[in-house]
């Protein structure tokens, strides 16, 4: 490590969001340029900063900083030069000269004890003098908090994180209870801060760590797509998580429920829930059963005009099309339920046309930019994703506020039809129904064989299953439908029928493989080569499914080798290397949670945005046009053609998505899929995991891997538990009413 003394001449760049900085450091008359997080310190200050030279790809010679001490200053000469420098608004060099000469060598404890004496200058009032000690008290104050924190491990970009969420509060909060920081501050989990509390001694079995450690676990168990926790199986991942046995949970639980942070019920089951996760499963059922009212409307009406329609169209219904038109016409909410091939998109048109005669203002939407961009498609009406419709406003998920539309500012509209339901979560649900008013037709289509949504809850099989809400099932597939094999291989694997691998078909292909590595290279052959001609499509369209993330055919793996293939390393693109994870430009990426808050835009001719917008969600796929070392962010543009700009530090919000998990593909249509196979846990690899991966393909399935684990799949009918409880919920308010 080497170490460099000199002043700060000039800030190039700064990130507001983690404190990283490019500046000049005037070092003995020569200027070298030096990159590393310093959010507080300012031009004109003494420094002495820690670390070594590098060579950059685009800016040469640089000096990157490890460590950097604030030098207070020594003279009168660097008193002035940081007076000056701009460091403190309102301060230029001449009226910095008038206060050194004033005061000399005493100005700097002048400004933090007797700051009112600053108005003997001209041209200083007593208002300008209080703000000058305000500045200089609060640089003060945020470098002894950095300096603070530090001694807890913490690094910069965290460090900037809490100074800025608590303020002078931090010491506090550090001191009595540091576990706040993992429900104040994203990004921080228990273990992040439960290695802060340790390091700051506190005890194994505090108080705070335990209660703590539970409310992390219902979130953690949110995440896996739970909406409680049995109470025995909260403790044991407690006792796991903690290290330490538990000796009354009971106790804790209490207090957490006290404190109205968690709610405790007696059913079947002790059942443990956040608040807010408990709260919004009960008020969705309150709100469905509020929209669950019939009209009387004459059956022999209806069906005159589904014929009117029919002949007008020459598409024809049958019976079970024609009962779902006959149930949304006369119920206030109805699910339509049907796999691939059995006639939704020509119910969802047949009632669209019903609607439209009746002069009725229709809404479509479905949970994914792709899911609505292929029902404006299927029906030649416009369809929105869900957080378009209501009109995303920059808050945090599961919060009342995420979204414009709501009970107070509802949706204009007589009919809202809801496509891919099975990928709806309970928190979009909520906020859906929120913005729904008594009166209003609400039409939920979906799949219930399709895996459960990635976000809690599962919504669509809860609502079929409390059976107080009218469904329809359609079953019969079509003529056309029937041609493909895709369709009729997804009806084989959704009734646990094993399918024919003769590859006789035209669009259903299974090539025996039975090593990983050779299963990969078919892969990489399949998409580079032999599907874009097949399909008619480029490579970036076709998509490799896998069920797992890790090992050897996970999506981890798989997408290293894959960009090496489909984007290879070429001088013309920029990249950026993060951990373990390389950023290249052309990378096709995922956005892997939701932001609610981050900004994006539809730009016109010369890059003039025409359209801006916030929220970008779980699922959504793009693909990388710019990487800018300077200002140290990508641009990523998503459907729709939506800009959006990432500063390095939320890059972990995207993931290359040359492969995604089956569970990611949700709500998306492929030209092609491909979907190596070789094995893996049998609590994952089920039947419902295949039949999804096989109806997200338009054109082609590819199947490349070992036919017995296909086979097995296909026998094995468990699914993952999901601890929901929207169905007992939505049967209690029934009864009551």
């Amino acid at each position: 490590m080497e170490k460099l003394e000199g002043y700060i001449e000039h800030i190039i760049f700064r990130n507001e969001d983690n404190g990283y900085t490019v500046m000049d450091l005037s070092v003995d008359g020569e200027e070298i340029t030096c990159t590393g997080v310093l959010p507080y310190a300012g031009e004109g200050e003494k420094v002495e900063l820690t670390g070594q030279y590098i060579s950059h790809q685009s800016y040469g010679r640089q000096f990157k900083i490890e460590a950097c001490e604030i030098k207070p200053p020594e003279d009168e000469e660097s008193v002035e030069r940081y007076l000056g420098s701009g460091a403190i608004k309102g301060v230029g060099a001449a009226l910095a000269a008038r206060i050194v000469r004033h005061f000399c060598g005493d100005t700097f404890r002048i400004i933090e004890e007797e700051p009112e004496r600053l108005a003997e200058i001209k041209g200083i009032s007593d208002k300008k003098a209080r703000e000058i000690a305000q500045q200089v008290y609060e640089k003060r104050d945020m470098r002894k908090a950095m300096i603070f924190l530090q001694q807890y491990g913490i690094t910069m970009n965290l460090a900037v994180k809490i100074y800025r969420q608590y303020g002078q509060n931090l010491y506090q909060v550090m001191q009595e209870n540091p576990y706040r920081l993992a429900e104040d501050i994203e990004g921080v989990g228990f273990r992040i801060a439960d290695g802060i509390a340790m390091r700051g001694g506190v005890r194994a079995d505090s108080e705070y760590r335990v209660k703590c450690a539970i409310f992390y676990i219902l979130q953690q168990a949110g995440g896996e797509g739970h909406c409680f926790l049995p109470k025995e199986q909260l403790t044991e991942r407690a006792v796991e998580l903690l290290g330490i046995p538990i000796a009354d949970i009971d106790q804790y639980l209490l207090d957490l429920s006290i404190e109205r942070r968690i709610v405790i019920k007696r059913e079947a089951q002790e059942r443990v829930y956040s608040a807010s996760m408990y709260f919004t499963e009960l008020n969705t059922a309150r709100m469905l059963c509020d929209l669950n009212i019939a009209g009387e409307i004459d059956e022999p009406t209806i069906l005159r005009k589904i014929a009117a329609i029919e002949e007008e169209t020459g598409t024809y219904l049958d019976e079970m099309q024609k009962k779902a038109v006959s149930e949304a016409v006369r119920c206030g909410l109805l699910v339509i339920t049907g796999g691939p091939g059995t006639g939704k998109t020509t119910t969802i048109n047949t009632l669209i046309s019903y609607f439209e005669s009746e002069g009725m203002q229709i809404l479509l939407a479905a949970p994914t930019g792709r899911a609505a961009k292929r029902m404006t498609e299927a029906t030649g009406y416009e369809a929105r994703t869900i957080h378009r419709m209501l009109e995303v406003s920059g808050a945090q998920e599961g919060s009342a506020d995420d979204f414009s539309k709501n009970a107070q500012n509802p949706l204009d509209a007589d009919v809202v039809i809801i496509d891919e339901m099975s990928m709806v979560d309970i928190y979009l649900m909520h906020a859906l129904l929120d913005a729904i008013t008594v009166g209003t037709r609400l039409i939920m289509v979906g799949d219930r064989n399709q895996l459960p949504s990635v976000g809690p809850g599962s919504v669509l099989k809860d609502i079929i299953d409390s059976g107080k809400v009218p469904v329809v099932r359609l079953t019969k597939i079509f003529r056309q439908a029937s041609e493909s094999d895709i369709v009729v291989n997804a009806h084989r694997i959704n009734r646990g029928e094993q399918v024919t691998l003769d590859n006789k078909s035209r669009d259903f292909f299974f090539l025996k493989r039975y090593d990983a590595d050779i299963i990969l290279s078919v892969v990489i052959q399949l998409v580079r080569e032999r599907l874009p001609r097949y399909v008619n499509a480029e490579p970036f369209d076709i998509q490799v499914l896998t069920p797992m993330r890790k090992g050897l055919l996970g999506v981890e793996r798989l997408n290293r080798i894959l960009q090496q293939y489909l984007n290879p390393r070429d001088q013309s693109k920029r990249e950026y290397e993060q951990g373990d994870r390389l950023f290249r430009e052309g990378d096709k990426v995922m956005q892997v949670k939701n932001n609610y808050k981050i900004g994006w835009e539809i730009r016109g001719r010369y890059g003039i945005p025409v359209e801006t917008g916030e929220g970008i969600f779980n699922g959504d796929m793009g693909v990388i046009r710019e990487i800018n070392r300077h200002t140290e962010r990508v641009t990523v543009e998503f459907d729709e053609q939506r800009m959006v700009e990432y500063p390095y530090s939320g890059l972990e919000e995207l993931e290359l998505a040359y492969a995604v998990t089956i569970h990611k593909s949700q709500g998306s249509e492929y030209p092609a899929v491909v979907m190596p196979l070789l094995g893996g846990p049998r609590m994952l690899m089920n039947r419902n995991l295949l039949y999804t991966a096989v109806t997200r393909a338009r054109k082609c399935v590819t199947i490349v891997g070992d036919p017995e684990t296909f086979a097995q799949m296909i026998d094995n009918a468990m699914e993952q538990k999901r601890y929901t409880s929207l169905a007992e919920r939505i049967c209690e308010l029934t009864e009551k009413e």
